[in-house]
């Protein structure tokens, strides 16, 4: 299994990780950052198999993954 690490103030809710995850591991439904954005959040920690997809799209570099 994997997980996934996202930086808040990174994100900026642009949600290509989300459309990216094929496990639907990760939902547009986290917390305010401080410019505002809606933070992604990781979900899917029973189902992510950490192929990297989603830090692979993110444009902002604000995911980290680990196997």
């Amino acid at each position: 299994m994997g997980r996934i690490e996202i930086s808040p103030e990174r994100c900026k809710s642009c949600g290509l990780c989300a459309e990216a995850c094929k496990e639907k591991c990760i939902v547009i439904e986290g917390e305010i950052n401080a410019a505002g954005y809606q933070v992604a959040l990781f979900v899917g920690a029973d189902k992510c198999k950490g192929c990297a997809i989603c830090a692979e799209m993110c444009p902002d570099v604000a995911i980290e993954v680990y196997k």
